[in-house]
């Protein structure tokens, strides 16, 4: 487009498929580029599988009088997942992950988090404690996250930390254990995130963080997948707010403690109200 090779004045219909991936990757920019050069009587479909708030902002920016279409995933939890919570601060989720990956028996580790900049900085720390570890995500290239990848799988390195969509399409055989160093904000990530682990008849292990700010995203993955996650309380980083035996993100009652979990904190506005919302199972 930019050495005039590509006209668009007569474009009818846009298509912009994996948003939330392109935003990942750095391609945001080159997108409304091209926006610009559409005519603006046109048909714009825009496929996500999250919908974050730069998403969002983008829709309605380019989209007229929106419908939006959601489909309910069929997709529940594997059943041979075991799955836990640590409920834990944020300055010491990067000491709780050294000391399970040092005290634990973890054969291998796909761990995720919310952004590029802390997959690196998880990485320095593990390589730094002499955990042989590499990450992947939107700002390496694809040398470099083929090389990361083929390393993990090879077992040339024990850990791989990961954001979401950089993880997509990872298949990944026995593969041990999976770590929700961010808790998701979505809780179709959750599910997608943990189905990486027990594949091919295999059993794994999935391990989630969560700190106060994240209580309302474990809460709507207990609702989701519709049972209460177990909770590790047996590790010298556990909230001192935290009774044995409680999951805070599924107590209806508080017993009048003012609580730090962060209710009302973390909700975003996703711009919801400008959709027509349709649901749609598969």
């Amino acid at each position: 487009m930019n050495q005039r090779f590509v006209n668009l004045n007569t474009i009818k219909l846009f298509v912009l498929d994996e948003a939330d991936r392109m935003l990942d990757m750095g391609f945001i920019n080159d997108v409304k580029k091209i926006i610009e050069k559409l005519p603006a009587e046109r048909q714009t479909l825009l496929f996500s599988a999250t919908m974050p708030s730069e998403i969002t902002r983008l829709a309605n920016s380019i989209l007229t009088n929106p419908v939006k279409i959601e489909v309910s995933p069929e997709q529940k939890t594997v059943e041979a997942v075991k799955q836990a919570v640590y409920f834990v601060t944020k300055s010491d989720k990067k000491k709780l992950l050294l000391h399970i990956l040092k005290n634990e028996n973890i054969e291998s580790a796909l761990i995720f988090t919310r952004t590029k900049r802390g997959a690196d900085v998880i990485t320095r720390v593990l390589n730094d404690a002499k955990i042989q570890a590499d990450s992947i995500h939107g700002n390496k290239s694809q040398q470099a996250r083929q090389r990361a990848l083929n390393n993990f799988k090879f077992n040339r390195t024990k850990v791989l930390v990961a954001t979401d969509i950089a993880a997509r399409g990872i298949d990944i055989e026995k593969l041990s254990h999976v770590f929700n160093y961010d808790i998701p904000e979505f809780a179709e990530a959750y599910i997608h995130r943990i189905g990486r682990t027990a594949r091919a008849g295999l059993t794994g292990t999935a391990l989630s963080f969560c700190d106060p700010e994240e209580l309302t995203y474990l809460t709507a993955i207990n609702r989701m997948i519709k049972q209460s996650i177990s909770v590790i309380n047996d590790h010298p980083f556990k909230l001192l707010d935290i009774k044995e035996g409680e999951n805070p993100a599924v107590q209806n009652k508080f017993d009048g403690r003012k609580r730090t979990f962060g209710f009302g904190k973390s909700f975003r506005n996703r711009g919801r109200k400008s959709f027509r919302r349709i649901k749609v199972k598969s």
